[in-house]
């Protein structure tokens, strides 16, 4: 008997008691990486027979290699013990795993989208994503995404039954409004490896932000459960007694102080749903021109009409939520070496803290006169 449980999350644990196939599917467009579960009870009338070819025989769209993959990769478990591909399967064991998500049922048509690709050979490829782009299709964006380009940039297409390895496959995402770095598996073993980074959290992931408000420690680290809003299914929130949601926690430190706003890095030691901006928005520093999350009205600041429309001229020049991955760190699935991506900010983002640094200045002066 098969169970298998569809989500978007890395650091979920299998339901040792889920009993019925259950589909999970967020509605937004920058969801976590999605990894299906599968558990299989072996029944009494089992023949022997080596785990590998009895997972290739009960699940549909998987190959035989690509399970091989997985055991080699150590997700796969036979009674809580990792095994090799070689293993018997008997009467009683319980064996779990987890599987990167595969597309499925979907179109994907290439759409020719120039790409910031800033690395790339046989096995993956990085990326610098403009702000703007949605990176998947879905919930009314069936064009136009990442994945469009990607399909364009390999020379491929896909219908809603194809299984193409070179597609390129998204080991993560970031929000459509987020610029910055992205890793793209080009096939299944890398696809494999790079998921497996992301489940133990040894992958680098460092971000640039500007937050409202004038941080009281040059670092810190930020720990709080978080889940979807009971009250906005649009937005997620921080529970802090960690009875709901999910533990995520977000260490940052301090790059230039403007008095009334924060320039930050923070560096994610989980990777939840809007992580940094639920994170920095319940410590009462919300990132600056983030609608979604309280940002994108004065905070901080005088009642004066010229501080006002600076604002205004602000949210002009950036307008989306100020955040950007910057780094990208990981070891590669074939040379095993670490490598490490670096992204400047991009242009928005570097005008609004020259703007700022230059109010701060401006202000220093005219209190220096007073």
């Amino acid at each position: 008997m098969m169970e298998k449980d569809l989500f978007f999350d890395f650091d979920e644990e299998l339901s040792e008691e889920s009993q019925n196939i259950e589909e999970r599917a967020d509605s937004d467009d920058d969801q976590q990486e999605m990894f299906e579960h599968y558990r299989f009870d072996i029944s009494s009338g089992q023949e022997p027979m080596r785990v590998d070819k009895y997972l290739s025989t009960h699940m549909e769209y998987t190959s035989r290699h690509r399970i091989q993959l997985a055991i080699k990769a150590e997700y796969i478990r036979v009674n809580e013990k990792i095994v090799k591909a070689n293993y018997i399967v008997r009467p009683g064991d319980v064996v779990k795993f987890v599987m990167p998500y595969q597309r499925r049922g979907l179109e994907i048509l290439p759409e020719n989208i120039p790409l910031n690709i800033v690395y790339e050979d046989d096995d993956l490829l990085v990326l610098n994503k403009e702000a703007g782009m949605v990176v998947h299709p879905g919930h009314g964006h069936f064009s136009g995404t990442l994945v469009n380009a990607l399909a364009y940039h390999l020379g491929i297409s896909q219908g809603p039954d194809a299984e193409d390895e070179r597609m390129g496959v998204l080991v993560h995402r970031i929000d459509k409004d987020t610029s910055g770095l992205l890793v793209v598996a080009k096939n299944d073993e890398s696809q494999l490896n790079l998921a497996k980074q992301f489940f133990v959290h040894s992958i680098e992931r460092r971000y640039v932000a500007i937050v409202w408000g004038n941080l009281k420690e040059d670092e810190g680290t930020i720990t709080g459960n978080i889940g979807r809003d009971p009250n906005d299914r649009m937005r997620f929130k921080v529970f802090p007694d960690g009875d709901h949601g999910k533990h995520a926690v977000t260490h940052y430190r301090v790059l230039e102080r403007f008095g009334y706003v924060t320039v930050v890095e923070c560096r994610l030691e989980t990777g939840r749903t809007h992580q940094i901006r639920v994170h920095f928005n319940w410590i009462g520093h919300p990132l600056f021109n983030d609608e979604r999350y309280d940002g994108a009205e004065i905070r901080k600041g005088t009642i004066y009409a010229k501080y006002r429309q600076f604002i205004e001229n602000c949210f002009k020049l950036l307008p989306r939520q100020a955040l950007h991955a910057k780094t990208l760190g990981f070891i590669h699935p074939s040379t095993k070496q670490m490598v490490r991506f670096d992204s400047p900010l991009p242009d928005d983002m570097q005008a609004l803290i020259d703007k700022w640094r230059k109010y701060s200045e401006n202000m220093s002066q005219f209190l220096e006169e007073e």
